[in-house]
């Protein structure tokens, strides 16, 4: 095993040393490229959850008591900070997850776009708004954005470092607190953005990590928290929402998809080759938006699946620290056992693998081919289930109404990807796809990377949403601030409630005229 020089015996101890544990316990993380182990990663106890969230309440109180400007100021320096630190993030979060170095450097770019976009527009998020009140002239109302608390944030190991930081950077703008739990696979980058939080600034205990195995300490996470956030499978989804509804606390749950690609008949293969491939293969398929099911024209289908084929056989693998390979390694040798099994269960009914379709040892242990199947039918695991990783499905369709109908026949509705010269129709198509991120002539990126807009989930995908306004004042609580200015609610004992009744009525009805109320 050999680690890049920046992954040194002094930040290791200092990075595993920032998870709340007394327990005593660790587990071993490894180096996805050799399965090697080079540090022990502590586990946090529920009492350890406990105690990281009394110290994230006492930060976060200061935090919360600082003036936005200064607050921003702290992300200011954040920013340029991870500019300056990014390949060590990347060093990081290649030897935690294998992903190619590519993917892990543009991973740290949206963390820095998302801080960004929220330095900018926090303060207009964020800005008081004074509202007429009840009577015109002698009353006022005021919506008062208030921080939460402490967020519980929950976050995976396929894109660990924006699901972490990005997701926290917008509730911290805010004034929240944070109590953090990677995946156990993918702590050592995380944690590092947070030393790159408290050196910009950020008061100490503020953001506290705790690690352990969901079922150990999720409940905790949720049952404690002011709101979660989590990122996952829709099955976990499910559990957590049902922890966090019955604590009557509000989450944001982005889950799985099954993303459909629609070619229309206009649609130029020169562009939507190697945009389809990126959007399949990019993360060797572990991303929740990546495409799983391709929909083309039969009078296309033939040159768009020689094409499609032959330039998923000429991607790069590599198990290496530079910016050679395309696409790496799946995150772990039982990652890469269920895609194996998803695609051993349709060969065996009956589908035909065009391209791959095995695991590739010879590069490291966790390893799969990018493989594009065809011939799937209903009753094969890989046609409904989200396989996460390199597999795809390319179908033919005579009948565009049909493949809109397939497209949607899902439990899912995450993302969708249409391509067509017009595109007018292709965007009229996409509209018509149950989607929470549809994208014209492009695979993924164009929605997810679009801060200023919102982007969730549809029907099983998840609850919610992130980026935009609504991925910062989701952290907030509305304090309705009231005033009178003179007392002309109240009426005296001796009011003539007929008489009363009348002049009411009269007033809201002259107030609608003149569009006052």
């Amino acid at each position: 095993m050999s680690l890049p020089a920046s992954i040194t015996p002094e930040l290791l101890a200092r990075l595993t040393g920032m998870v709340v544990s007394t327990s005593g316990r660790s587990v071993p993380v490894l180096e996805v490229y050799t399965g090697e182990s080079f540090v022990d990663l502590p586990q946090s106890s529920p009492e350890d959850v406990v105690t990281a969230y009394a110290e994230a309440r006492k930060a976060q109180a200061v935090w919360a008591s600082w003036p936005l400007n200064r607050r921003i100021d702290v992300m200011k320096r954040f920013h340029e900070l991870l500019l300056q630190d990014n390949l060590v993030v990347t060093d990081l979060m290649q030897a935690e997850t294998g992903k190619a170095r590519r993917m892990a450097f543009e991973e740290t770019c949206d963390v820095v776009m998302t801080t960004s976009h929220y330095i900018k527009a926090a303060p207009r998020i964020l800005k008081e708004k004074k509202h007429g009140g009840v009577v015109p002239i002698v009353s006022t109302s005021t919506e008062v954005r208030v921080a939460k608390g402490v967020v519980g944030l929950i976050s995976p190991w396929n894109f660990p470092f924006a699901t972490s930081l990005s997701d926290a950077m917008p509730a911290l703008i805010a004034g929240n607190g944070i109590v953090l739990k990677p995946d156990n696979k993918s702590t050592l980058n995380v944690a590092y953005g947070v030393e790159l939080l408290y050196r910009a600034g950020l008061p100490a205990g503020l953001v506290q990590i705790v690690c352990g195995e969901g079922p150990d300490i999720g409940p905790t996470i949720v049952e404690n928290a002011d709101y979660v956030m989590f990122t996952g499978s829709t099955a976990t989804g499910r559990v957590i929402g049902s922890l966090a509804g019955q604590n009557l606390v509000g989450c944001t749950l982005e889950l799985g998809g099954k993303n459909p690609l629609i070619v229309l008949d206009d649609a130029d293969l020169d562009e939507v080759i190697p945009g389809a491939i990126m959007a399949t293969f990019l993360n060797a398929g572990q991303a929740c938006m990546h495409i799983e099911r391709i929909y083309v024209p039969e009078s296309r289908r033939a040159e768009f699946t020689r094409r499609f084929v032959q330039a998923a056989q000429d991607i790069d693998l590599g198990a290496t620290y530079d910016f050679s390979p395309m696409m790496g390694s799946l995150v772990s040798v039982a990652q890469k056992d269920r895609v194996e099994s998803h695609v051993d269960d349709a060969v065996a009914k009956g589908a035909t693998v065009l391209t791959g379709g095995k695991a590739r040892p010879d590069l490291g242990p966790a390893f799969f081919e990018p493989t594009v199947l065809t011939d799937v039918t209903p009753d094969m695991i890989h046609a409904t289930m989200e396989t996460f990783g390199p597999v795809t499905t390319i179908y033919g369709y005579t009948d565009l109404e049909d493949a809109i109908r397939r497209a949607n026949d899902t439990d899912y509705g995450l993302n969708a990807s249409v391509w067509g010269k017009d595109v007018s129709r292709a965007e009229a198509v996409g509209r018509r796809i149950e989607a929470g991120n549809i994208n014209i002539n492009d695979g993924l990126a164009c929605s997810y990377a679009s801060k200023k807009s919102t982007s969730g989930g549809f029907k099983t995908s998840g609850v919610g949403s992130r980026h935009g306004d609504a991925g910062m004042l989701k952290y907030t609580d509305v304090q309705n601030v009231a005033v009178l200015k003179k007392q002309v609610l109240s009426n005296p004992p001796d009011t003539d409630w007929n008489a009363q009744v009348e002049k009411t009525v009269k007033g809201l009805r002259f107030m609608r005229k003149l569009g006052i109320r």
